[in-house]
Order: structure tokens, then C-alpha cells, then sequence
């Protein structure tokens, strides 16, 4: 009799701990024109291989960018980057999400150029209702102009996951409940560009962009776009609830997924809001929730 319910204690015990994150279904590699357009600066666009590959280029005269072509309410959505190589002082690669309206929400990836020798840094934000003041920024494992690496966002009614080659690196939960606006019914397109930023990007403005070693080149593969499409004026989406990003896995992150965002921010971040106390003297509340604090 002593026995049953130490059992089920135990049962308890395992079901408490198991959670149901599992990493976003794997990208799809298409060509740049099955999904965006270029946007600006057309003739600092290069095609490469039919288009598999693109590169932006930046000179003293202007960078370049490219938009999605449809408009989306949630998904995941993915992009192969190689940054640019060598002395990349002031010079920012952005890629990022974004409504189209003046309360804004917004989705972002943006690469900080630096020196040769020192570290690219990645900085994300989010902003919801036109509020964003939300910057983390870390340094990379890896050197980002040696290679293609793969950046994503996956972006549910549920939370917002930011991954660097499928690591989550950061997370914006669904915390309207305690207050904080979250981006669930305004839908965004999706963003890149490339762009010289030397009044802020590298050490705050104080290095500045060397034109001697320009043009500066951003590489692009893979162009993956899953999301639930939708007009600029939608509220909603008719498959909403019906999508593999919906589902009950996808609410949160699962224990081997949060220890290595743990990983992630022990070794590598270099700023977080959340640990702010000159801006922010009390943490903002989404900050708990998110595991920031």
C-alpha cells in the first residue's frame, strides 16, 4: 500500500518536467525572387547562380535592401547570411520583420560591423505598438563573415523565438496578461538591408566606416518564408490555430532548448534591457517571464 503512492508521486514528478518545445521545422532553400523583390539602390543587387545567391553591396554612395513580397501573420522565417568579411567598422546587415503602420511592431536581427579582429556583434529587438527599447546584444560563437550561417525567427500567438543555426538565443513571451503589448494582429513583411550606420553602430559612433577597404558585400542564400500570409489590413489569419507552429510544441521552449539559451546568455550576451538598472531601475515586467532576470 506504501508503495502507490510513492509511484505516483514520482509519475508526478516526470510529467512536471516535460515540456513540449522542439526545434522549427527545417528551412526550405528557395531563390531570392520566389519570395522578395529588391527595394532600393537596384543596381547593388548581385544574382548569383539564378538567383540562389544574392549579394548587397555598400558604397560611399548608398547601401542597398530587399522587402518580402507578401505580408504575414505569423510563421518562421529563415535566412542564410554571410557578413561582411574584414574591417566592417559602421556598417550594419539587418534583417527583420515589420508592420506598416506608426504603432509599429517590429522583429529584429541586426549585425553590428567591428574592426578586424574583433567581434561581430548581433543585436536583436522587439517592438510591440510601437514600443521597442527592448535591445539584447551578444557576440557570436562563431565568425559570421567565414561562413553561411542560418538566422530565424519563429513567431506564434505564444512567443517569439530568435535562433542562430537552430540555438534559441532569445525569447519574448506572450505576456499580455500582465500588461505587455505583443505583436498577434498586425501583420508584418520581411526586411533586409545593408547600410553604413558609423554615427552609432561600432562603439557607439566612435569607429567610423573606413571607404577605403568598400564596396562591402552581404551574402544571401536559402530565402525561407513559412508563414500564414495575409493582407497589410488583416486582423487575423484564416488558418490561425490550424498551422504546425500553433501547435502545443511550439508554445514554449523545452528544457534542452532553454539550457542552451542559459549557454547562450552566460558566455555570450554582452547587454541585456533586463539587467539594465540605469534605464530601466525596475526590471520590466515581460523580463521574468522571458527568464531574463
Amino acid at each position: 500500500m506504501g508503495l502507490l503512492p510513492l509511484t505516483l508521486c514520482l509519475t508526478f514528478l516526470v510529467m512536471a518536467t516535460v515540456t513540449f518545445g522542439v526545434p522549427p521545422r527545417k528551412s526550405i532553400d528557395v531563390p531570392f525572387g520566389r519570395n522578395y523583390f529588391p527595394t532600393w539602390a537596384f543596381d547593388h543587387i548581385k544574382y548569383l547562380s539564378g538567383g540562389s545567391e544574392v549579394h548587397l553591396v555598400l558604397d560611399k554612395y548608398t547601401g542597398t535592401g530587399f522587402q518580402s513580397k507578401g505580408t504575414y501573420l505569423f510563421g518562421h522565417f529563415s535566412m542564410h547570411i554571410k557578413m561582411v568579411p574584414g574591417d566592417s567598422a559602421g556598417t550594419v546587415t539587418a534583417f527583420y520583420l515589420s508592420s506598416q503602420n506608426s504603432e509599429h511592431d517590429e522583429i529584429d536581427f541586426e549585425f553590428l560591423g567591428n574592426r578586424t579582429g574583433q567581434p561581430y556583434i548581433l543585436q536583436t529587438n522587439v517592438f510591440t505598438g510601437g514600443k521597442g527599447n527592448r535591445e539584447q546584444r551578444i557576440n557570436l560563437w562563431f565568425d559570421p563573415s567565414k561562413a553561411y550561417h542560418s538566422y530565424s525567427v519563429l513567431w506564434n500567438m505564444y512567443q517569439i523565438v530568435f535562433f542562430v543555426d537552430d540555438v534559441p538565443i532569445r525569447v519574448f513571451k506572450n505576456s499580455k496578461d500582465i500588461g505587455v503589448k505583443f505583436p498577434f494582429d498586425q501583420p508584418m513583411k520581411i526586411y533586409s538591408s545593408l547600410w553604413n550606420a558609423d554615427d552609432w553602430a561600432t562603439r557607439g559612433g566612435l569607429e567610423k566606416t573606413n571607404w577605403a577597404n568598400a564596396p562591402f558585400v552581404a551574402s544571401y542564400r536559402g530565402f525561407h518564408v513559412d508563414g500564414c500570409e495575409a493582407s497589410v489590413n488583416a486582423k487575423f489569419c484564416e488558418t490561425q490555430g490550424k498551422r504546425w507552429w500553433d501547435q502545443k510544441e511550439f508554445q514554449d521552449l523545452d528544457v534542452s532548448q532553454y539550457k542552451r539559451l542559459k549557454w547562450v546568455r552566460q558566455r555570450y550576451t554582452i547587454y541585456n534591457y533586463c539587467t539594465d538598472r540605469v534605464r530601466f531601475p525596475v526590471p520590466p515586467p515581460e523580463c521574468r517571464r522571458d527568464r531574463d532576470i
